[in-house]
């Protein structure tokens, strides 16, 4: 049936079916479903009088307050399950978020979890009555994992993702898989299948990509913890698009076993998951509970390394980088990071400079890795059910396959490209990690993301990442555009990124900075990310802190002294390899 119907028929079928799926009773009602003018739709849930106070104190709760409630029997694993599953549906319903629900076998686990718990008085594991939301790349069975193809729907997995079994094991609730763009390679979430997310803080901005239907559903408060993926920034963009955490980390720290691909077989870049949440409690919970659930037994890529215990610095040594060399970060980016530096630097942390060298080719090899089979592999699974190729993915409807002997050169430029920084470091004695933007955005109106070198290096290299909101917020009167010139422009993207630089659009929206660490050291981001929030006087709660009003403090950004934004003086330099 399915080769019978237009592709556009198919999209608008499994979007009516998803819609369909939400029971009655989890429906907005007309009488106060939000106009399409109001932007800002965070607040419904605790405005809108359709929440019960028992639905938002539960949806409200971080993680770990919710599991000192159901694994000690104080609230059930079915009455959480039921509010997320409500709130899950609302920001369904105003941002279009979703992909598949499984309202009903969340229920049925929930209700089985109790019961485990009625009868033993124990938990079934850490994760105990929790609800947890999943891209839609991990496989579930009985579930479609279309990654934006008309041509995937109605085709449903037939096995569990590894990390699908493990978070069940731990006692997790599975509920929700949530939006991608299509074969989940644009930095905005939009597809031929369910549509375009929005940004639950500003409908008219996005949410980033490719986990964009994650961090939607979690501002919105309709998860209180996600797991997303990574191959070029798709944790990283999402979450710094709408101010949450998240932690990118090295490949074979999670399992990522039997997940969904756009790209199936592509391994010089490799696809990483990872936890997405409002708060760093979260995303240290989550880490820490899946390494120590030995993941390698169940995983054959996974590297066997418990979470380990970091010993907390008093100082930090910390390198910025203020700009990649390609594309400058946009007002608000350049005055968060002269904000950050200097609190830094007054609670006694060394920061120097880093300079963007290399950073441009290996974005280059990035591309280049992406394009390796000449857009093959997505022009046959469009061509299955004859959709065209979107307009943000056109080059990958003309690229050229170069061939297996251009491909193996190319792993030997990433290796030595690998081994370069990996000397650059090395030669800055002392260095903890680097500053940087995670995007040159704040966040940014539909269809203008661009570039995503900020992040995408970093995957070439394999390093240990860690995006938070860093407690700026776009001002409007403070954070004016400043015109690229023949002697700033870095590029043509750069250009075209500063010109489109919309103040307006984007006031009161939160900031987001980069923190990269070496490979494998998840634990220490995590703990230097503790050490700068105190630093910044931050709660390490995202929803919280980026609720409030931008405050004008009359200090716009600095002239630019070079090529690169702010240069520091020689003894604040870090050796260059």
């Amino acid at each position: 049936m399915l080769s019978e119907l237009t592709w556009e028929a198919v999209g608008a079928a499994k979007r009516e079916e998803l819609l369909s799926s939400i029971p009655s009773e989890w429906r907005i009602p007309a009488e106060i479903f939000p106009p399409e003018s109001q932007n800002d739709v965070t607040s419904f849930p605790e405005k809108s009088g359709w929440f019960t106070p028992a639905e938002l104190e539960i949806t409200n709760s971080t993680a770990s307050q919710i599991l000192a409630k159901t694994t000690t029997g104080a609230w059930s694993a079915e009455s959480v399950t039921r509010a997320f599953c409500k709130r899950a549906a609302a920001a369904h319903q105003l941002t279009n978020c979703l992909s598949e629900t499984l309202f009903p076998e969340a229920l049925e686990s929930a209700k089985a979890l109790d019961a485990h718990f009625a009868k033993t008085k124990k938990p079934i594991g850490p994760f105990h009555g929790l609800p947890i939301s999943l891209k839609d790349n991990f496989n579930i069975i009985g579930k479609d994992s279309t990654l934006g193809f008309t041509g995937w729907v109605n085709d449903p997995a037939t096995y569990n993702s590894t990390l699908v079994d493990l978070l069940r094991a731990a006692g997790a609730v599975l509920y929700v898989k949530t939006n991608v763009p299509t074969a989940m390679m644009i930095a905005e979430t939009v597809n031929n299948v369910f549509g375009r997310t929005v940004n639950p803080r500003n409908r008219l901005l996005t949410s980033g990509g490719s986990s964009g239907g994650e961090s939607a559903l979690i501002v919105f408060g309709g998860s209180v913890l996600g797991v997303g993926t990574d191959i070029g920034g798709s944790l990283r963009i999402p979450a710094a698009c709408t101010g949450i955490f998240t932690l990118r980390p090295s490949f074979g720290r999670f399992p990522n076993f039997l997940t969904k691909s756009g790209l199936a077989g592509q391994e010089s870049v490799l696809s990483v998951n990872g936890p997405m949440a409002a708060t760093l409690e979260s995303i240290k919970l989550f880490s820490s509970t899946v390494t120590n659930s030995a993941p390698w037994l169940l995983d054959p890529k996974c590297i066997p390394i418990p979470w380990r215990t970091v010993e907390r610095k008093q100082k930090l040594k910390l390198a910025v980088l203020w700009d990649d060399g390609m594309v400058r970060p946009t007002p608000p980016v350049r005055r968060a990071q002269k904000e950050t530096v200097e609190k830094l630097r007054k609670a006694g942390h060394e920061v120097v400079d880093w300079e963007p060298t290399g950073h441009k080719e290996g974005v280059d090899i990035l591309d280049r890795f992406f394009l390796s089979d000449g857009g093959r592999t997505v022009q046959e699974i469009l061509a299955a059910a004859k959709e065209p190729i979107r307009p943000e993915m056109d080059r990958y409807g003309h690229a050229k396959d170069r061939g297996v002997q251009a491909l193996w050169q190319l792993h030997v430029e990433r290796n030595k490209f690998q081994q370069d920084y990996m000397a650059r470091w090395n030669a800055c004695e002392g260095l903890d990690g680097l500053l940087t933007p995670t995007t040159p955005f704040a966040t940014v109106e539909h269809t203008r993301f661009k570039h995503v070198g900020y992040t995408g290096v970093y995957n070439i290299l394999d390093y240990s990442c860690l995006s938070f909101p860093c407690g700026v917020h776009v001002d409007a009167a403070v954070d004016v555009p400043v015109a690229p010139d023949a002697e700033t422009e870095l590029s043509k993207v750069d250009g075209e990124v500063q010109r489109e630089y919309n103040p307006t659009a984007v006031h009161g929206q939160p900031v987001s900075l980069q923190l990269v660490g070496r490979r494998l050291e998840e634990e220490k981001v995590v703990m230097m990310a503790e050490v700068i929030l105190e630093a910044l006087g931050a709660s390490g709660d995202g929803v919280a802190a980026a609720s409030e009003e931008p405050k004008a403090n009359g200090s716009g950004s600095p002239k630019r002294r070079s090529r690169t934004w702010p240069r520091e003086s020689a003894e604040h330099r870090c050796a260059v390899v």
